[in-house]
């Protein structure tokens, strides 16, 4: 690796089209496993003015079995649309949680499918597709998260946070941020540039009032990133086109899956290309995603490695992983094929099936729509929620390369 450098990534708010399509696809996913913890769910959201698209393949009792809705259920996946709609804050006339058209798409899944997937007789579960799969972690900040990524984010949290408090009454939910920083020995050492696009009330583009609203995320951003990194030589771009009164799914449409690099490392780590929002956890590109993190933050957490990037690889049907990668980036202080053999030797993993990795991780269980805003990663493990990001394989690894 380059040891001088610059890097930026981006994060978007929860208000950004894109993750309104996000929230509605897994409060959806929640909503059928809260009824049934082996729900089968792939939801598809399309959102624009005035409108919100579902589409996609389902299976759950309590709400649609043997190709017909149970009482009720329609109804209750209407609430939920509208519900984090509102919850995010649109009341807006080009979109509003109370009047936009709503249409429902879903229908049974593939039987094709499903006998690959399901176990029967001496056959383990298999996996949802194939795919390959990577998690990442680093040093460079408390949570082991990419330091451009981690600010993004975190600008954007407490923009919302005051948004919805009332302390920043001017805001609207669609937003969004980029941070650059200067890399010296590979540490983050400046940081360059800041960008913040905002959506606002109306006269907030110009006079008092946008300096006012310039003035407030100055100041968020001074409350997020380390003194040490701001200067006079920092660059900020904020509203840098002018106005932005017209945003969300009004300003562009919006659809699942299309912010997978907010969604993990913001450009600093690859990705395999399948996105998490709308899938129930039989999908690897979900749950093989958060496995992957899981074991390279605990790898990092450890002190075995300060950066680690590791890959899994499934096949549609098939119970185990065809391949597993370790990559410390040479900061390793044991080889990384040592590192693959412990993680394949550690039994509570299960083998890293799918069936092996929802046990583990407890994934069976409505905690996605938390997810689905501002990173699935490097947030904090508080009850069921983000268990991936627990550092309690720590042990295991250490004991099983004494």
């Amino acid at each position: 690796m380059r040891a001088n450098y610059l890097f930026t990534s981006e994060s978007v708010s929860e208000g950004h089209p894109d993750k309104v399509s996000d929230q509605i696809s897994d409060a959806i996913v929640d909503l059928f496993l809260s009824k049934d913890p082996e729900a089968r769910i792939a939801c598809e959201t399309l959102t624009t003015t005035q409108l919100v698209v579902l589409a996609g393949e389902i299976r759950c009792k309590g709400i649609y079995e043997n190709g017909e809705w149970a009482p009720g259920a329609l109804e209750e996946i209407e609430s939920t649309v509208r519900n984090t709609v509102r919850e995010i804050g649109y009341e807006q006339e080009g979109f509003h949680w109370k009047t936009l058209r709503f249409e429902n798409n879903l229908h049974g899944q593939s039987a094709h499918i499903a006998q690959g997937v399901d176990a029967s007789g001496n056959k383990d579960e298999g996996a949802g597709d194939q795919g390959i799969m990577f998690g990442f972690a680093c040093d460079e900040t408390p949570d082991l998260m990419p330091a451009t990524l981690y600010y993004s984010h975190k600008i954007l949290e407490r923009m919302a946070a005051d948004r919805h408090s009332g302390a920043a009454p001017f805001l609207e939910p669609d937003a969004k941020s980029q941070v650059t920083l200067r890399f010296e020995n590979g540490k983050p050492a400046a940081c360059t540039a800041i960008v913040v696009s905002t959506q606002h009330a109306p006269g907030y583009d110009k006079g008092e009032k946008e300096a006012e609203l310039k003035s407030y995320v100055k100041g968020v951003v001074a409350d997020i990133l380390p003194a040490a990194l701001l200067s006079d030589a920092t660059e900020y771009h904020i509203n840098p086109t002018g106005s932005f009164e017209i945003g969300g799914p009004d300003g562009d449409a919006g659809l699942t899956g299309r912010k997978i690099i907010v969604d993990t490392y913001g450009g600093a780590a690859p990705h395999g290309g399948g996105a998490f929002s709308g899938k129930d956890p039989t999908k690897v590109d979900r749950s093989a995603a958060y496995i992957t993190r899981y074991l390279a933050k605990n790898i990092v957490a450890a002190g075995l490695a300060t950066r680690c990037t590791i890959q899994l690889a499934y096949a549609i049907g098939v119970s185990k992983p065809l391949s597993l990668y370790v990559d410390t980036h040479g900061t390793g202080s044991v080889g990384d094929d040592k590192i693959e053999e412990a993680i394949k030797g550690i039994e509570k993993l299960g083998g890293l099936t799918p069936r092996g990795i929802r046990t583990h991780l407890g994934l069976n269980k409505p905690i996605y729509r938390r997810t689905a805003a501002y990173g699935h990663f490097g947030r904090k493990a508080e009850g069921d929620f983000f268990p991936w990001e627990k550092t309690d394989l720590v042990d295991d690894l250490k004991a099983a390369l004494a």
